[in-house]
């Protein structure tokens, strides 16, 4: 799932506040998955999933170095189907699931679905170690004798990516049959204790959906009133989510160790299919920029608010000069159609039956799971958008981002289940180009020089949560992963490595609260993705750069756009930016991506003057 850094679940007592003047949001209809958790289908696929599995390792363990391309394009054709099949099951389970986490039957059902299909996919193990034992003129034989089964490389030059880090089958059997009750538990145990958090805000209990929602309140004193209220709930709970941390690091660690993989970082490295020294060129560039990006600016927005300091809770106040606004869901899924249509028409189609077919859950509703994501499910059905969407003008920008996710995804489908998923550097590009093209819209649309420092700052602020919050998120987690290799990380010791991040990356202007050192405790990626969150600023900063070739090079654009987002996870990042004269492994490249976020502080510098 294309997960996002977005405010929590929230509880009934804040979900209806509003609601009204929202309008008629839709809900997700996942009949073309399953009917039902009790669709007979469910148990016929499950017991083809089984029997299908077996008969898989029966005709083909000890035996894949022997098959000629034939028989390995059969091979590989049928482990595809498997992935579909096991694929539409998680998805219906997990997606019930996310709408309320709250809800014994939904997650007694997904964790009975992981058990099973967990058991029945053990067999499969063997698949990828005999494929990385192949040599390398032997597959390259393969791929030279059958054109069908060449169009597969990319998926196994990224498994074969792992071959230095591979174990013995035995182990590898037994890491794929406990992964229920590793870091999959852990990651349950975080999400119903998140769902399940209330926050006294002025006599009121909150879910945390709605208290972090707060933080953007016009009135200073409830914004005030929320941190104070998450930072009380957050400093409760340190010991818990304490453990959870150093539970997951450490497991980390130790498979780590037996693989023998040089840094923590390297497995995501490895599955977003990006050299280290890419990544790493990218997060010097970022903290590099802090004081032109975040000081800067948040310098701004202090002289705009009147005050001296800033106080953590005005790092997402609204401007003093922009009126609160509540964006009703048709004016926001006009918008971003708008948006998009301008841009292409062939992009809004696409976009259409998300609001027509019960593809998007919007609404905030009682355990209701994290913030925003799209969820591609797989290529025989269509993605899923979740929203919790609350009328904020962020939440407009939000509904472009999952629904460039969802565009994607609808494209990269017709590359089939093992080609159509993008490495997550690059899958957060059609989201943020989605988010630029809305904001470029609103720009070009606005009526008065007040309106324009609104839509700027405002957009402003999305980069830098989306660059150097994320980069900064990053930084913690390298810092919190290689003192867990040291020993048992206590409450302290993250929220001091959580403050050291987070005094240099937003800059001298702010004061940080008491209570402040906890927010590491919500931040969903730390728990199930760990360094997922460099995507983000990689997405950012490709899509900046790709946003200036489209200002460029007009109408061409939008065809080299389309055969890249239709690639999927078929090429390598290279392979896909060279029509458009881009290269990340350039150092120079971040900068020009910086550049367009230092420039808007410019303008909106040269508007005090």
């Amino acid at each position: 799932m294309m997960m996002r850094e977005f405010p929590r679940p929230v509880h009934a007592a804040d979900g209806a506040t509003g609601a009204a003047a929202l309008g008629d949001l839709p809900e997700w209809d996942l009949s073309d998955l399953y009917a039902g958790p009790d669709a007979p289908e469910i148990e016929r696929d499950l017991g083809w999933l089984e029997s299908e599995c077996k008969a898989f390792a029966t005709d083909y363990e000890g035996r894949l170095a022997g098959l000629d391309a034939a028989a390995f394009l059969e091979c590989v054709q049928r482990y595809e189907r498997i992935d579909v099949v096991a694929g539409r099951l998680m998805s219906f389970a997990g997606l019930r699931y996310h709408q309320n986490t709250t809800d014994a039957e939904r997650a007694k059902f997904v964790a009975d679905m992981q058990d099973r299909i967990t058991t029945y996919t053990t067999p499969l193990v063997f698949f990828s170690l005999e494929v990385n034992r192949i040599e390398d003129a032997a597959m390259e034989a393969l791929f030279a004798a059958d054109a069908a089964l060449a169009r597969y490389k990319p998926v196994f030059d990224r498994l074969r990516a792992m071959r230095p880090y591979q174990l013995s089958d035995e182990l590898e059997r037994f890491l794929h049959d406990q992964s229920t009750v590793g870091a999959a538990a852990w990651n349950r145990l975080f999400d119903e204790t998140m769902a399940a958090l209330e926050f006294d805000v002025d006599g009121e209990a909150l879910g945390l959906e709605s208290t972090l929602n707060l933080l953007t309140d016009p009135e200073r004193s409830r914004r005030e009133a929320a941190a104070r209220a998450l930072a009380a709930v957050f400093s409760d709970r340190t010991r818990l989510f304490a453990r959870v941390h150093n539970t997951l690091a450490k497991e980390k660690e130790i498979e780590d160790r037996w693989r023998k993989m040089p840094t923590p970082q390297t497995g995501r490295h490895l599955a977003n299919h990006v050299e280290p020294e890419v990544v790493q060129a990218l997060r010097d560039a970022v903290v590099d920029a802090y004081p032109r990006l975040s000081h800067r600016y948040y310098a701004l927005k202090a002289k705009w608010m009147g005050l001296e300091r800033l106080e953590i809770w005005d790092r997402n106040a609204p401007l003093p000069i922009e009126p609160p606004k509540t964006v009703d869901w048709q004016t926001a899924r006009e918008t971003v159609m708008n948006a998009y249509s301008e841009f292409s028409p062939k992009m809004a189609e696409i976009a259409e039956p998300f609001f027509e077919r019960g593809w998007i859950d919007a609404g905030v509703k009682p355990g209701k799971a994290p913030g925003a994501f799209a969820h591609p499910t797989v290529t025989e059905v269509h993605p899923y958008i979740m929203l919790n969407y609350l009328g904020k003008p962020r939440d407009v920008m939000t509904l472009a981002h999952e629904l460039g996710h969802g565009v994607h995804q609808v494209l990269a489908a017709g590359q089939g289940e093992l080609l159509s998923a993008t490495p997550l550097t690059l899958a957060e590009t059609a989201s943020v180009f989605g988010e630029m093209l809305t904001f470029r819209r609103l720009l070009a649309n606005a009526a008065t020089q007040a309106e324009r420092k609104t839509l700027l700052a405002g957009k402003v602020e999305d980069m830098i949560n989306t660059v150097v919050r994320q980069i900064a998120f990053y930084d913690f987690e390298c810092k919190l992963h290689e003192a867990r290799r040291g020993g048992e990380l206590t409450p302290d010791d993250i929220n001091a490595l959580w403050m050291s991040v987070q005094a240099e990356s937003l800059g001298p202007v702010f004061n940080f609260m008491d209570g402040y050192e906890t927010f590491w405790t919500y931040i969903p990626h730390f728990v199930h993705s760990p360094f997922y969150v460099y995507a983000y600023a990689f997405g950012d900063g490709l899509v900046n750069a790709l946003y200036a070739v489209y200002e460029e090079s007009g109408p061409e654009f939008r065809d080299k756009y389309f055969d890249m987002l239709r690639a999927g996870g078929s090429k390598h990042h290279k392979e896909l930016l060279a029509p458009f004269g881009l290269d990340a492994s350039d150092p120079a490249f971040w900068d020009k991506g910086l550049s367009m976020i230092s420039g808007m502080i410019d303008e909106l510098e040269a508007m005090e003057g």
